[in-house]
């Protein structure tokens, strides 16, 4: 899953980036208020880490305007002032969570992945991700978009589930292949192809009701774009 960590502080996000990417999540790292927004639209991390006190603004009206903007997932704070009237703030402003620093890394990780499990129904035997208004179920291989519904094969599953966490960013074939296919013999990059392809063909409908696209970026391989634009397919 895709985690949105807004920190001035160069060490402590060097730390943060380290420690999750070890956890098995992917994360990006913004030190400013006007990226975090930015990257938030684009990004549409499943989870952002908000410093409270940042360069160019407040992480209270940061946290305001993502949830203003319809970010759902968990907001949690990450900051030095530990008056109860900040963490009443905080919370106040839409964050789900309040950590002081300095914090022990293991139990910001449980409590992330509590808040996850929470939001995106999420556990030992269940797994839903979510792209906009589109939702995974990884158990049922179904697709739910409104009143549309999808099933998908288990490959298919897996290989939106891939592109679910990097929406909006491009996945080189290589990579898609090394990551579901790889273990498997005499097998071609080709494949990779050829199950975008059975992927467009499912989501055809939900893409044409204004849903993620999954389109072609020229050289960089493929995408799950959260709205359609003019690519090339």
């Amino acid at each position: 899953m895709n985690i949105l960590v807004v920190e001035d502080d160069l060490d402590i996000g060097a730390m943060l980036s380290r420690g999750l990417r070890a956890e098995g999540f992917e994360v990006t790292v913004v030190g400013r208020a006007d990226a975090a927004l930015h990257t938030a639209k684009d990004y549409n991390p499943c989870a952002v880490l908000l410093d409270m006190m940042l360069p160019d603004g407040s992480g209270i009206d940061v946290c305001r305007s993502l949830r203003d903007a319809g970010h759902a997932g968990p907001i949690l704070f990450l900051s030095a002032k530990d008056e109860v009237r900040d963490r009443a703030e905080g919370l106040s402003a839409g964050a789900d969570d309040y950590i002081v620093k300095p914090f022990q890394f293991d139990e910001l990780v449980a409590r992330l992945r509590a808040h996850l499990m929470h939001r995106y129904g999420m556990g030992h035997d269940r797994a839903r991700l979510s792209a906009g208004r589109l939702l995974l179920d990884l158990d049922t291989r179904q697709v739910h978009f409104g009143e549309l519904h999808v099933r998908l094969t288990q490959r298919e599953a897996e290989l939106l589930a891939l592109l679910v966490g990097f929406l909006n960013r491009p996945v080189s074939r290589g990579d898609i292949f090394d990551r579901l296919w790889a273990s498997q013999g005499g097998m071609s990059l080709n494949v990779v192809d050829v199950y975008v392809g059975y992927l467009r063909t499912k989501l055809a409908e939900i893409t044409r009701a204004g849903g993620p696209a999954v389109v072609t970026v020229r050289g960089r391989g493929f995408m799950l774009e959260l709205a359609t634009v003019s690519s090339t397919h």
